[in-house]
């Protein structure tokens, strides 16, 4: 159950009520797409660097180890030790960026596995029963994300399939949480909002999808392409048909920019593989821009990557850990990562407080403002 507790214009500051805890939102959903973040970063570590939802992925999963090992082990909260919400996402966005490796029917897809090659196939039905045998908090529907750059011929075609698969998929996770041996009988689910930069495909589809009454929305197929100016006017356009007493999440977005102009729109969940993805590349986040560690200028730097930083990778500094990242030594990436995770935690804590006090706009600008100065 989704609480709306406040709004600033279109920002909404809620809390979501789920079985494995609240999730207080906006909220940033930590990547770990195979049930891990990438880095070296255990569960203990999301616990100190104040993560609340992790986020796996189902197609992956089901590559390796195995859905089938995940429920034989009591699902992914046991065996990843995790105690809060994971998401799961369905395999969907697969679909696109294994273009090479994929066939889309009505009844599902057919793939390559990107791992061994050995053919897969996943349709709504799949996608459920997978993810119920990982037994996240939060299901997505299985969907097509069509390219950005696709003509509106093939857009609708695209949309009109995902929203009939998304029918599918409710009443197939309806099945699996009335069996009496599902791990996570309170399982919920997400759909996705599709249609491009096609403002009336998107506004015709979240319509259609408002109607099934589903626990949360999710606005799929953006960051894939689009400019970020066409990625805001989309969202301008379609929160807007969009429940406001259910959580709206922008999938894969975004940069700290991104997720303040997403916040300001009405988004409450956002989750993006740039803060572990850059941090494994020695580029790590502070409230003053973006550092590349491997600059020869920090050699000789003592300060902390940012001054008064709570992560555990701020009693080090800059000049140890650049020297970690140029030795190959795990324990640089590591910790970048988990100053970078640290960073945008602490930043959707700020929002959520920004937004209780009735002062958002003015911490958004604020906060860009002193980003800008890197």
């Amino acid at each position: 159950m989704y609480e709306l507790l406040k709004t600033e214009g279109r920002a909404k500051r809620g809390r979501f009520h789920t079985v494995h805890g609240n999730i207080e939102t906006p909220v940033f959903m930590n990547v770990g797409t195979a049930a891990a973040i990438k880095g070296a970063v255990s569960t203990d570590d999301l616990q100190q660097i104040k993560t609340q939802v992790e986020l796996s992925n189902t197609y992956h999963l089901h590559v390796r180890p195995g859905d089938e090992v995940v429920y034989k082990l009591g699902g992914l909260h046991k065996f990843m030790k995790w105690d809060k919400p994971i998401l799961t996402d369905s395999g969907g966005f697969q679909v696109f960026s294994l273009a090479g490796l994929r066939k889309i029917k009505e009844e599902g897809v057919h793939f390559h596995s990107h791992v061994d090659g050995r053919k897969i196939f996943m349709g709504p039905e799949q996608s459920m029963q997978i993810q119920s045998h990982l037994a996240s908090t939060i299901a997505m529907a299985f969907d097509e994300c069509p390219s950005s750059v696709a003509d509106r011929r093939y857009m609708e075609d695209s949309v009109a399939r995902t929203a009939r698969w998304l029918l599918r998929c409710k009443d197939e996770m309806a099945r699996l949480n009335a069996l009496p041996d599902t791990l996570n009988p309170r399982q919920m689910l997400f759909g996705i909002n599709q249609g491009g930069v096609y403002e009336d495909i998107r506004i015709e589809h979240a319509k259609r999808i408002t109607e099934l009454g589903l626990d949360g929305y999710a606005i799929g197929g953006l960051a894939v392409g689009e400019t970020h100016e066409e990625m805001y006017r989309i969202l301008d356009t379609v929160v807007p048909h969009l429940p406001q007493d259910k959580p709206t999440y922008l999938m894969g977005v975004g940069t700290p920019a991104n997720i303040l102009e997403g916040v300001e729109r009405g988004v409450d969940f956002f989750d993006c593989v740039y803060p572990s993805r850059n941090g494994r590349h020695g580029h790590v986040y502070t409230n003053r821009g973006k550092l590349n560690l491997f600059n020869a200028k920090y050699e000789l730097d003592d300060a902390p990557i940012e001054e008064g930083c709570g992560c555990p990778a701020c009693q080090y500094s800059r000049a140890y850990i650049r020297h970690l990242l140029k030795a190959g030594e795990m324990l640089g990436m590591r910790l970048c990562v988990l100053h970078n995770l640290y960073f945008y935690n602490t930043m959707m804590e700020e929002i959520r407080d920004a937004l209780d006090a009735g002062e958002f706009a003015a911490y958004k600008k604020r906060k860009l403002e002193g980003m800008e100065q890197g």
